[in-house]
């Protein structure tokens, strides 16, 4: 008979550091204890081991290099327009109460000689977020990784993002939005930077 994963066509590939994972383990375990429950029940059996993997796989960030991922498709190109990349989902760890925040990025840059594959901004964003975070930092390093390799004309990246430590505890306000913003170069000029601002607001007909 089949492995049932031949017949879907589908085999998961998680890679994790073992000797990470099996103290995350049990620190877990430790903390299940510490908050009143039982770690050997039937429904907390695997949790501590669980929980490891995700918060591995939600961290993978510190393993990534943004400016290599992004010189891994640098290209020469004489094209002095805005190039823009929006509604980057984001997923990142609030670093004061490891609660996620949510929301997407907008990013953009206006070459000098120089271009990036399209997917290297998304991984850049992706590699940023899947760290401990704080959304005002998070924008910046963005922004400084992109003007850092490829050295534009400028750079220009807003973030969007809803943050569960306001909307599930705290000051408890479920529908708040938090907006950052940072800019070097032509988008610290007003007609420039509004033309970023007009063109991730629009919607393509």
């Amino acid at each position: 008979m089949k492995d049932p994963k031949e017949l879907i066509g589908y085999e998961k590939i998680e890679l994790y550091e073992p000797e990470k994972l099996e103290q995350l383990e049990h620190h877990y375990k430790a903390i299940l204890e510490l908050l009143g429950e039982e770690p050997s029940r039937e429904g907390l059996l695997r949790t501590p081991f669980r929980v490891a993997k995700s918060l591995q796989f939600l961290t993978q960030g510190y393993d990534h290099n943004p400016e290599e991922i992004l010189l891994s498709a640098k290209f020469k190109e004489d094209y002095r327009e805005m190039v823009i990349v929006k509604d980057i989902e984001i997923f990142s760890m609030c670093e004061h109460h490891m609660i996620p925040f949510i929301g997407k990025a907008h990013v953009a840059y206006i070459p000098n000689g120089y271009i990036t594959g399209l997917s290297k901004i998304a991984r850049v964003v992706e590699a940023y977020s899947r760290r401990l975070q704080v959304q005002e930092r998070l924008t910046t390093q963005i922004k400084d990784a992109i003007q850092k390799t490829l050295n534009p004309l400028g750079v220009a990246v807003v973030i969007e993002a809803k943050h569960l430590c306001m909307a599930m505890r705290g000051i408890q306000k479920q529908n708040s939005v938090t907006t950052t913003s940072d800019f070097t170069g032509a988008f610290e000029r007003a007609e420039t930077r509004a033309e970023f601002i007009s063109l991730i607001s629009s919607k393509l007909s």
